[in-house]
């Protein structure tokens, strides 16, 4: 009993030392786990040029559009086009039965062959009765009546000639012409239709497409946020008096190769939808726009010469959903500096308010840096950081 005791005692006092030797080498080790301060890269605020510009929905509609009616009755004897050709303007394109206005205008040219010989005598007549007159070989009355038959007969033939010109103009307008020139759609009458003078359904509809119209939509809070910053210098035109250029993203969300212009804008808003109309002009030499497609519109606003652009990698949210990015200050330490943003401009934020010039806003390293820590400062790459963009959805998850 007296032995065990002791060798008890050696024993606790052997691990109470090996204890009190790792506590002491954890103190030592805890002074090389810290290292220094964290690093962390940042990018540093500088103005640019930036060209601003808006999506807007549309629809394409032709440039210019025509309804073939016919201008007299009668039966359609031909059909002189292809249905979803290109036709001319002047090109023909119907021809009426002509034989009813050839016997008219045959019957009025008669009327002023009949109209002339009658003027003729007339004119002798008066002539006659004129110098008659004075020597008093006939009465004034008889004079007079010489005149006016004169006269009567030179309305007449006046009257016998607008009537040829009439049948003439009826005759011609027995071939039904294009008005404008561009592709023709289908037909909706054919060879012996009976059709009437100014009837109200089209024999068919030719459309220019080239160019084309594209009529956008633009909310009207929009278009005063546009002139509130245009007014405030906020954006400036980018040539004077030059009109915006427009570019278009296809259905299919192809870029279309081609800039078309915006023309102009509806001086009213829809109130069913608070919005207003825009116009841009497009070349389609190739007619790959065609009426009635949906399209997106790019359109320039303005140019900000002095833009604060801000990858929206660098830039989170506060619990109140407010903009919020990480500044290193003049003396190396984190601050959080609350900014206001506009919109998007490819990847980065548009910053209307809260960073100038000459701030270094951080990129990496945020995980290892509080606000008031002193921090290592390294320039942002944008290579490796595209790289290490890459898992950050799944870190945000965690």
């Amino acid at each position: 009993m007296f032995e065990t005791r002791p060798a008890r005692l050696m024993a606790l006092t052997t691990l109470l030392a090996l204890a009190l030797s790792m506590s002491a080498c954890g103190k030592k080790q805890a002074p090389k786990m810290q290292g220094g301060p964290p690093e962390v890269s940042v990018i540093t605020i500088a103005p640019q040029r930036v060209t601003l510009t808006t999506e807007l929905p549309g629809r394409t509609s032709p440039h210019l559009i025509a309804e073939v009616r016919p201008q007299v009755g009668g039966i359609i004897k031909k059909r002189l086009f292809v249905e979803g050709s290109d036709v001319k303007a002047g090109q023909v394109l119907y021809q009426i039965e002509p034989a009813s206005y050839e016997a008219t205008l045959a019957s009025a040219r008669a009327a002023q062959a009949r109209a002339e010989a009658i003027l003729g005598t007339a004119r002798l007549k008066a002539q006659r009765y004129r110098d008659l007159v004075k020597i008093k070989a006939v009465s004034q009355q008889d004079n007079d009546d010489a005149q006016a038959a004169f006269k009567q007969a030179e309305a007449d033939l006046a009257a016998a000639k607008a009537a040829v010109e009439t049948a003439r103009i009826n005759l011609a307008y027995t071939r039904i012409t294009a008005p404008i020139s561009g592709r023709i759609g289908r037909s909706s009458v054919t060879e012996g239709a009976l059709v009437t003078a100014s009837q109200p359904t089209a024999l068919a509809t030719i459309q220019e497409l080239s160019p084309i119209y594209v009529d956008l939509t633009e909310s009207s809070a929009d278009l005063l946020r546009l002139k509130h910053e245009l007014a405030g210098g906020l954006l400036q035109k980018d040539r004077s008096g030059a009109q915006a250029t427009v570019r278009l993203i296809l259905e299919d969300g192809t870029p279309y190769p081609l800039p078309g212009i915006l023309k102009f804008s509806e001086v009213t808003v829809d109130p069913s939808t608070g919005s207003i109309t825009l116009r841009a002009l497009f070349p389609n030499p190739k007619q790959t726009l065609l009426p009635g497609m949906f399209v997106r519109a790019q359109v320039e606003e303005g140019v900000n010469d002095h833009a604060i652009l801000v990858p929206q990698r660098g830039v989170t949210r506060d619990p109140k959903g407010g903009a919020l990015v990480m500044l290193v200050g003049a003396d190396d330490k984190v601050e959080p500096r609350p900014i206001q943003v506009a919109r998007t401009v490819g990847d980065n934020w548009l910053v209307s308010d809260g960073l100038k010039p000459g701030d270094r806003v951080i990129m990496e390293g945020i995980q290892r840096a509080r606000p008031g820590t002193p921090v290592k400062v390294v320039p942002f790459s944008a290579a490796p950081a595209t790289a290490a963009a890459t898992p950050q959805p799944a870190a945000a998850k965690k």
